[in-house]
């Protein structure tokens, strides 16, 4: 569909050049969005964030469950304790807390960044805080898989 010739508008002409930027279409599919080629280390920082905060409201909802078993007496918090020390659940903490790290070390950089204090430095504070969150995760997983 033309835009109608009567019409005197600035960007008409822009509009009618062909080019990526300019086609109009249904945007990206499902699957380009999983697609790391061409990619930039934002995007998989912006997409990281996003799963992180996902499973985080995950957490948060599973959590407030596993705190209504506190409603069903002390032989309900035992056997759920006797679950939550496995292997399997004390691995899920540690990826638990790789969420919450990367998600507000990332925050924190994103905040820096659009707040104009170092906006040019985006790459390097990326590089900064994930030495810092691994440091931190290795940290934590050694506490909570070593029992110490």
């Amino acid at each position: 569909m033309r835009p109608r010739d009567d019409l005197d508008l600035p960007w008409l002409a822009e509009r009618e050049r062909r080019g990526p930027v300019l086609r109009k279409g249904a945007g990206v599919t499902p699957t380009a969005w999983f697609d790391p080629r061409g990619r930039a280390l934002g995007s998989f920082a912006f997409a990281l964030n996003r799963l992180t905060a996902l499973g985080l409201v995950l957490y948060l909802y599973l959590h407030l469950g596993v705190l209504s078993l506190l409603l069903r007496g002390e032989d309900a918090w035992s056997d759920f304790l006797r679950l939550a020390t496995t292997g399997a659940f004390l691995a899920l903490d540690v990826l638990l807390l790789f969420g919450l790290l990367f998600h507000g070390l990332n925050g924190v950089r994103i905040a820096l960044v659009g707040s104009g204090v170092v906006p040019e430095r985006h790459r390097a504070l990326f590089w900064a805080f994930t030495v810092v969150g691994v440091l931190a995760l290795t940290a934590g997983a050694l506490r909570i898989l070593g029992g110490g």
